[in-house]
């Protein structure tokens, strides 16, 4: 006869109590979220506040503009209608968006079959060829402002003018090249391998597989390009500061600050006229921006 051995039965354990050790730890956890949270919100307001400075001085009467008070005490938005009708303002308006634009176009267009050779052609003097763009960067534009003036003054006779800003970014930027290069460097040769395979050429491969893979590194250099553009004050003051109607924002924006100095409510409307376009391109393509920006990086 066999005899067969029960094993004793296994009961759950009580659930403990919370000791000090788990209540400190949660108390740590929720001063540090309080703490973290906190600083978020004091950098908030940080970058906020001046914004809402200048938009609060913008609509208030003459009176109450710099007088302390920090809240209008009647809201006058008719002093953005009176920006408006400033002698020159829309031509100034018209001026940033023309350079603005096509700065952008020229520097992109310009930039991504340079970026696209220095980052996927296998060449002597490839990196040397880097090298000179870099150094390029590293090189301030008042040190040939004076030679470049002469020959655009003496020899193209376009003084008074924006093209001596917009025509030579049409061969190429330093930096929009060097970003892109290392965006590029991230997209795998096999793709480009495979396009040249199935019959397609350089060119065609840069504009069927290259550009639609590196839309967030054209965006960031785009967005790049524009904001420089947009506030750009140095070169407008070198080569059309002798003609008002080829004034930009930037440019033009000292020149109202000086001729309205005591009407601060409307050199404040102003200033939020000449932020606006700029806060509301990078508002709308901050996704791709920060992307491209990222990934800039990754690879070098």
């Amino acid at each position: 006869m066999t005899t067969t051995t029960l094993a004793p039965r296994r009961t759950a354990a009580p659930d403990r109590p919370a000791g000090p050790h788990a209540a400190a730890h949660r108390r740590t956890r929720v001063l540090h979220w309080i703490a973290v949270h906190s600083l978020a919100l004091a950098l908030a307001l940080f970058f906020v506040l001046p914004f809402v400075f200048v938009f609060l001085t913008s609509v208030m009467s003459d009176g109450q503009a710099m007088s302390g008070d920090l809240w209008p005490n009647s809201w006058h938005w008719s002093n953005y209608t009176t920006v408006f009708h400033t002698p020159g303002f829309l031509g100034w308006w018209r001026n940033s968006l023309m350079y603005a634009l096509l700065g952008t176009v020229f520097t992109v267009c310009s930039s991504v079959p340079v970026a696209y050779a220095l980052a996927k052609f296998r060449f002597r003097g490839r990196r040397t060829a880097m090298i000179l763009v870099i150094t390029t960067m590293m090189l301030p534009p008042q040190v040939i402002i004076i030679p470049m003036y002469l020959v655009w003054a003496q020899q193209f006779h376009l003084s008074g003018s924006l093209w001596p800003l917009i025509i030579p970014m049409a061969f190429g930027d330093a930096c929009s090249i060097f970003l892109l290069r290392q965006f590029l460097l991230t997209i795998p040769q096999e793709y480009i391998e495979s396009a040249k395979v199935d019959g397609c050429g350089e060119f065609r491969t840069l504009l069927k597989i290259v550009v639609p893979m590196a839309k967030p590194g054209i965006a960031a250099i785009a967005l790049f390009q524009f904001f420089y553009c947009w506030n750009d004050y140095f070169g407008p003051q070198i080569y059309a500061a002798q003609n008002p109607g080829a004034w930009t924002l930037s440019y033009g924006l000292e020149s109202f600050k000086s001729a309205h100095a005591v009407n601060w409510n409307l050199t404040m409307a102003a200033t939020l006229l000449v932020m606006a376009p700029v806060i509301i391109v990078f508002f709308f393509a901050q996704k791709a921006f920060v992307e491209g920006v990222t990934l800039t990086g990754v690879k070098g």
